[in-house]
């Protein structure tokens, strides 16, 4: 490659926007970076047929090329096929003033929107670099328009792009792509769902782990991609042809949005790939360490309350205005519909690391007028121990995921005492945690596993997690899963202890879709995938983590149970409530016909006791609304070993009419769940058995 000091004309440029943009006269380049003493632009200009690949570094001068905190310049040029970082100079006296600059290192642009393609698992060659490149949006959206589906209606489902298809048994065209997603459509349609959750597609490096297989001694790779080195650039990784990626990602949600389902994007902006010190600087901290970053005052060590080595300095103006961009740029560029955001509390703390009253970042996601119809969801703690859940922001406008639900609903199904009335308040919708703050059921994103920790199936068979081979002397992970294993630890061929496995999948299925609130899935579940017990498969790119599509035949019945539950849900508007039950319904029984009415074995008697590990509910209907909402009644028998005997409440508003009992989680498929017409009649006062870690459903048609 030859070097030139300036072969390409310039001018002054323009200070916003930052990062690359093409104009009539040219290309401007701008970026942030106050402490900086020197910018160099360097510009890499690929071979043509009339000559070889070149790079020029052009200097930015602070008397002319600089506007505020602002270095910036246009390039005459048509060119749009070059590739671009930029080296700074600058103090590089961490201890000393937390500045590291090093004019060695070629930086990324944070404000970049694509970084040079590459395959997934390959490192970039001395071709690659500088990998910031001029993105080219020339994609046909055919007029698409956000679904705008009410989160309260909302079924969402987590995925990772590369675990989704890999496995060959997905006999997709493009295993682990976003064209592998397009293809498995109508399976996703099938299910119910109306929104896919995205684990991280910004790009990170895979091959940044630094920790090997026990057994082979091969380094692992990072699969998840909680690791960002850019909020903008989209991961080629994941793309079936990496120099159309983004078209791809695009022709990807378009054919979701024409198909029913949303796109929601799990964003990190609480740390980077960066990690600590002794790790590759990329682009932040060689760019202006002490702004990006939250710094102890005097070492100048990293703040870490992300548990990855640094943490984002969110409430920075610089930094909010860097992901509120980024954010706009994936709803008006890339069409999605929403985001989930990684350890969202740390988008509260201030620039010491301390907790705002206030914080200027939530309030700026939720007002902001271009994300007003996007979905906004907070995973709301952090790993250094602050815990939001219910408290994250009195704004309506975000979501949580609900680990109080999580929690609550495992601790019951494992046969815990001190459950009942937990139980009770999740299934309600959590009111003790949103009503209170002027919020809604919807609120809460219910969800019982997630890409973090076990799977249900693992939940169902494994007391301990086993992470050894995340290379870690399984050290890694959380130990507290409030997980059962049923009575046999991992893999068994007892048929009772598969029976009981079966029942005790399909009632946490049936609470967790007939709750109030909005139910996330995380994919795979709904036909029994294994993590072999791993509850933390960050590292692992092989079949803990690639989803068997062999599953979907072998457990066919459960995957019917999870489609069916769906839909019941879906076609019945009291599950989907947009306000809390009212406070006589919790205390109430048939007077005043409440909406909903809590007993144990017996109606009008409730048992909130330690001990008790049974509990039903009514679910009065109505037909006002125009939906079909009939009235319900749901049994759940969280004992180990012991059945319970229910007796039924009489009908509201009818009370000689039968109960239909659609669902026993006890039975076998196809008899777990049965077509109202083909249920059999149930008649009030009479008593129903239900099996121990099992579930009941019976169904009356609402006359009124």
């Amino acid at each position: 490659m030859s070097k030139k000091k300036k072969t390409i004309p310039t001018s002054r440029g323009f200070a916003l926007p930052t990062g690359c943009t093409i104009l009539s006269k040219g290309i401007n380049f701008s970026i942030f970076a106050r402490h900086a003493q020197e910018v160099i632009l360097v510009i890499n200009l690929p071979e043509t047929t009339k000559t070889p690949q070149q790079q020029v570094e052009i200097p930015l001068h602070p008397e002319v090329n600089r506007t505020g905190d602002l270095w910036h310049i246009l390039l005459k040029t048509k060119r749009d096929d070059l590739r671009y970082g930029y080296r700074i100079k600058g103090p590089m006296s961490q201890k000393i003033n937390g500045l590291v600059y090093d004019e060695e290192n070629l930086l990324l642009d944070p404000a970049s929107h694509i970084h040079t393609p590459r395959a997934w698992g390959a490192k970039p060659s001395e071709r690659d670099i500088p990998i910031c490149e001029i993105i080219k949006h020339d994609f046909d959206w055919q007029d698409d328009q956000p679904l705008n589906i009410p989160l309260a209606k909302s079924i969402i489902y987590e995925l990772h792009v590369r675990g989704f298809t890999r496995h060959p048994s997905s006999n997709v065209a493009h295993p682990g792509t976003y064209r592998g997603i397009i293809e498995k459509i109508p399976y996703l349609q099938e299910l119910g769902i109306t929104a896919v959750e995205l684990m991280p597609v910004t790009e990170f490096d895979e091959n940044d782990n630094v920790f090997r297989d026990p057994k082979s001694g091969r380094l692992l790779k990072n699969f998840w991609g909680y690791n960002p080195v850019s909020f903008f650039a989209l991961k080629s990784g994941y793309a079936a042809d990496k120099a159309q990626h983004i078209n791809e990602f695009k022709a990807m949600v378009l054919a979701l949005h024409q198909a029913g389902i949303e796109v929601i994007l799990d964003m990190v902006y609480n740390h980077t790939g960066e990690g600590k010190y002794d790790g590759v600087t990329s682009s932040f901290r060689g760019i202006d360490n002490r702004i990006y970053y939250l710094l102890d005052h005097e070492t100048h060590d990293y703040l870490n309350f992300s548990g990855c080595g640094n943490t984002m300095n969110c409430n920075h103006p610089v930094v909010r205005d860097l992901i509120r961009d980024s954010l706009r740029y994936w709803v008006m560029e890339m069409h999605v519909d929403g985001f989930r955001f990684d350890l969202a509390s740390i988008l509260g703390r201030d620039t010491s690391g301390h907790l705002l009253a206030n914080p200027p970042m939530i309030e700026m996601i939720a007002e902001d007028p271009v994300l007003r119809d996007t979905k906004i969801i907070a995973e709301a703690w952090d790993a250094a121990g602050l815990y939001q859940v219910g408290t994250f922001s009195t704004d309506a406008r975000w979501a949580e995921w609900n680990g109080m639900f999580r929690d609550d609903l495992r601790a019951f199904m494992a046969g815990l005492d001190n459950t009942v009335g937990n139980l009770a308040t999740r299934i309600a919708g959590s009111a003790d945690l949103y009503q209170s703050s002027l919020r809604h059921p919807f609120n809460s994103i219910n969800f019982l596993t997630s890409h973090d920790g076990f799977t249900l199936s693992d939940l169902v068979s494994f007391n301990e997690k086993h992470n050894e081979g995340n290379g870690e002397e399984n050290r890694d992970g959380d130990n507290h899963n409030i997980s059962w294993n049923s009575g046999t630890e991992g893999f068994t061929r007892s048929k009772t202890i598969q029976d009981l496995r079966f029942r005790r999948m399909r009632s946490m299925i049936l609470i967790l879709l007939l709750s109030q609130g909005v139910p996330m899935i995380s994919a795979g579940d709904e036909f029994g995938h294994s993590k072999k017990g791993n509850n933390n498969s960050w590292c692992q790119d092989n079949t803990i983590n690639w989803l068997n599509w062999d599953m979907v035949e072998k457990n066919d019945g459960l995957l019917r149970f999870f489609k069916q539950c769906i839909h019941l849900r879906k076609t019945h508007s009291l599950f989907q409530r947009t306000s809390f039950f009212s406070q006589a319904a919790n205390t109430q029984c048939t007077e005043g016909n409440p909406e909903i009415i809590w007993q144990s074995l017996t109606p009008c008697q409730q048992d909130w006791s330690s001990e008790c590990h049974t509990l039903a509910f009514l679910l009065r209907g109505s037909r006002t609304d125009g939906n079909k909402s009939d009235h319900f009644f749901i049994m759940l028998n969280g004992d180990k070993n012991k059945d319970a005997d229910f007796t039924l409440p009489p009908v509201p508003g009818n009370s000689t009419q039968n109960w239909q009992q659609i669902i026993d989680t006890s039975l076998d498929s196809p008899n777990t769940f049965l077509d109202l017409q083909q249920a059999p009649g149930k008649a009030p006062g009479t008593t129903v058995k239900v099996k121990y870690m099992g579930a009941i459903v019976l169904q009356s048609p609402s006359t009124t």
